[in-house]
């Protein structure tokens, strides 16, 4: 088995959710007694917040290359950054170890091919919903239209992810805002929606959604297990 190196911390939160994932995987793998083998650096988020909404990605990416390069060290076979909206800064991460990173936007990619979605709607932070790097990865390199909320509801998902599922709080209010607007994406034409947080699907999942969900936690997790446990 190899060893998962996981920059967490983004929030702790889905990384507990990460850290399950990966154990309950890797037992219906392997059955017994066995668990993953993981390597965790932690980060904190209150650091990152800042660098993000200040436009500092690069102070951000420092951060992650310094997880990077100790998960390296404490011999891991390769890396996964626990979080979506912190990939805009995954290609710097990666050219700063020798080992693979395990890109969330490309085990989700593959998960929507397989599943035969086209066009699939999109819920994240601003930052993943507005900028190009994670809806146009996906797009690209596997032919799928992405479509997110209107610039209200943008907001909203953004809001309640930082001031909410980031912080372990879960409402019936957001809950219920989250599947108004995955309803919304439903009626353009999304055949699924992708949960672009680690967070949201604290929240939402498939017994509250009129669409198919796309949980890139368990895709993300599930894809590290399969890549711990080739030979």
């Amino acid at each position: 088995m190899k060893t998962i190196g996981l920059i967490g911390g983004m929030s702790w939160e889905s990384t507990t959710t990460y850290y399950q994932l990966i154990n309950q995987e890797v037992k219906s793998q392997l059955g017994g007694l066995h668990s993953a083998k993981i390597v965790l650096v932690s980060v904190d988020f209150a650091e990152i917040e800042v660098y993000q909404h200040n436009d500092e990605w690069d102070k951000a990416a420092q951060v992650l290359i310094d997880a990077a390069q100790s998960l390296e060290s404490a011999g891991a076979d390769f890396i996964a950054i626990a979080t979506n909206t912190m990939h805009k800064v995954a290609d710097q991460v990666a050219e700063s170890v020798s080992i693979p990173l395990l890109h969330i936007a490309d085990a989700t990619g593959e998960a929507l091919q397989a599943a035969g979605i086209t066009k699939v709607g999109l819920l994240g932070t601003a930052f993943t919903m507005e900028q190009a790097f994670y809806k146009q990865r996906i797009t690209d390199k596997f032919d799928v239209e992405v479509v997110v909320p209107n610039g209200v509801q943008r907001k909203l998902v953004h809001e309640v992810i930082y001031q909410e599922l980031c912080q372990g709080v879960m409402t019936k209010r957001s809950k219920a805002d989250y599947e108004t607007i995955i309803d919304d994406m439903h009626e353009v034409g999304a055949e699924g929606v992708i949960l672009g947080c680690t967070e949201i699907g604290m929240l939402v999942d498939e017994s509250s959604s009129s669409l198919p969900i796309f949980d890139t936690t368990k895709i993300h997790a599930k894809a590290l297990v399969k890549a711990a446990l080739e030979a």
